[in-house]
Order: structure tokens, then sequence, then C-alpha cells
């Protein structure tokens, strides 16, 4: 009897012991905070969050725009330094709003800027993803869109993350409906009305198969000469190509970098080329110059790309406004 009260007076220390044990584990004197939520970005890594982000950070025009569309300037500690330059953004009066303005930090610039969360395209550099979560910063990857259905990913990655989906889910929303818009026009055209372009890019291999915009051209009801014959994003489009693909019409690049290129010297020496002139687009002078902002869009915006390019074409059945904008901030309240 003694030897098993004995026993018995020994497990129920021993559990006593275990219960301080494994109490004072899991508050580890309050300095391990438990995850209110995590997600999972485009790499396969989980991000572990407290709380909805205050600080956030992006180091692209595109996640730029995502993340305005969502939450208030405020929230955003910095932003792409092209975004207040009106010749290739849709959203300058939002980067007016914020100071900081950058375009290639270093991990020590992020780390000096305390965000809550950086977001970066998987096409950046691997190691600047490597040495920011080293240094403790939390990095969500997000894919480097080549469609607008990847765009859409992006969106419900960067809300998820921010702690929104119910405001991701209706900026997709909003864009759904601007291009069944599109289609509703698009669907009038017939077949042999349908355009051949060329987008000529400052990005010589850009437009080819496999790129957001000959994305965009499919829901414009346009043919993408460089796709069409047969090259992916990333080909070198040369100028015996440009005339064996002999487009109706040529989308000239307006992109000046805040007026420091001279992109007017750029755009005359190319139609002036000798090889050029036997281009239909070029005896006829079919030349549009885009809002960039829309054609170069990796955002919820890049629907306003789908427009312009279809303005481009057809006309004046696709005007638009500049600066358009799909926000949600103030739409849905939790």
């Amino acid at each position: 009897m003694r030897k098993m009260a004995s026993k018995t007076f020994l497990a129920v220390m021993l559990l006593i012991v275990v219960f301080f044990i494994s109490g004072c584990g899991s508050s580890n004197g309050g300095n391990v905070k438990k995850a209110a939520y995590e997600i999972i970005d485009d790499q396969g890594a989980m991000i572990q969050l407290e709380h909805k982000p205050e600080r956030i950070l992006t180091l692209a025009m595109g996640t730029d725009s995502i993340v305005l569309g969502i939450l208030p300037e405020e929230k955003l500690i910095a932003i792409n330094s092209l975004a207040d330059d009106p010749v290739s953004s849709n959203i300058v009066d939002k980067a007016n709003g914020i100071t900081r303005k950058i375009k290639n930090p270093s991990a020590e610039e992020i780390l000096s800027l305390k965000p809550d969360v950086v977001f970066i395209y998987n096409w950046g550099k691997a190691e600047m993803v490597d040495n920011l979560r080293e240094l403790g910063i939390k990095v969500v990857v997000v894919k480097g869109p080549k469609s607008i259905a990847d765009v859409k990913e992006n969106v419900k990655l960067i809300a998820k993350t921010l702690g929104e989906e119910d405001k991701g889910n209706l900026m997709i929303a909003k864009m759904d409906d601007k291009l069944a818009e599109i289609k509703e026009k698009v669907d009038n055209i017939k077949p042999e009305q349908r355009k051949k372009l060329v987008l000529i890019s400052l990005m010589t291999s850009y437009g080819g198969k496999g790129c957001t915009f000959d994305d965009i051209c499919q829901y414009a009801g346009v043919i993408n000469g460089v796709s069409d014959a047969g090259l992916h994003n990333g080909q070198l489009l040369t100028k015996e190509m440009l005339v064996d693909i002999n487009p109706d019409l040529l989308i000239m690049p307006v992109y000046n970098d805040h007026k420091t290129f001279d992109i007017e010297k750029y755009n005359k020496e190319f139609l002036e080329d000798p090889a050029l002139q036997t281009l239909n687009a070029v005896k006829e002078k079919r030349f549009f110059y885009p809002r960039e902002g829309y054609i170069y869009n990796s955002s919820q915006d890049i629907v306003f790309g789908v427009q312009e390019v279809a303005r481009a074409a057809y006309g004046s059945l696709f005007d638009q406004p500049e600066n358009c904008h799909i926000s949600v901030v103030a739409e849905v309240e939790k």
C-alpha cells in the first residue's frame, strides 16, 4: 500500500511539473507572438502574420497599385519612383501623397523603413528575398504576371496578406465587369475588320507570346503581329521581322523618365529608318501614342490597358479617361 501511495504521489507531482513547464513554454515570458493568420506565397513559402500589416512596401509599381486599390495611401511607406510620372503611371494623384520614392532599394534601405511586409515579384533577384528574410523581414513573393489571370491571382494573394480578402474579391469582380463591357463591343467587330498591330517597345524583346501585352491583345480583339509571327516574349524583334509582319498599326513608346529621355528623337529615328518605309503603318502614318500607365500595367488596372489597345485599333468606340484606377478602399468595411 505504501509503495502504491508513493507511486501515485510521484505520478501526481510529475503531472504538476509537466503542467507548469508546458504553461511556461507556451507563454515564453510573453516573447512569442501567436500568428493571427498565415499565407503561402508564389514560391510556396509560408509567412505568418500576427496582425494586419500597417507598414507595407512593394518593389514594383504594379504591386503598389494593387495595395493602393485596397488600402489608403498612408499604409504604403514608399512607392516606385515612376509612380508620379504622368507619362508612365495612372496613379499619379495617389503617388503624390506618398513622400518616399524608391527605385532599386538595397536590403539595408528596406530594413530602415521598418516594413511589416514586403511584396516582391518572382522575376526579381532571388538573393534579395533571401537577404530580407535573413534580416527578419516578412517577404511575400508574387507571380511575375504573364496574363490577366495571373494578375487576378496576385490580387487574391496580396489581399489575403493584407487581411482584406473581401476587398480582393470585389476588386476582381470589378475587373471582370470592365472586361465584359469591352468584350460586348469587341464581339461586334467582324473578323475581317480586326487590326494587326505591333508594340514598339524600348524593351526590344517584349511583346511576343507569353506576356501580358499579348494577353491584352486577345481581350482587345486585335492581332498581335509579333505573337502571330511566332515570336515568344524575350525574343528580339528585328526590323526584318517587322517588315515581314507588315502591321496595320504601330503602337509607339512614350516613356521619357520624367523628361530625362528624348523619346521624340528615338521615335523619329525609328520611323524614318529607310528599312521600314515599305510598312503599311509607316506609309499611311498609322501610329498610336498610348497612355503607357495602362499598356504596361500589371495591376488590376490592366483592364484599362485592354481598352487602350482596342482604342488604338478601333477608335472612339473605346475612348476612356486618363488615370482610371480600380479602388475598393472605401467599399468593404469589416
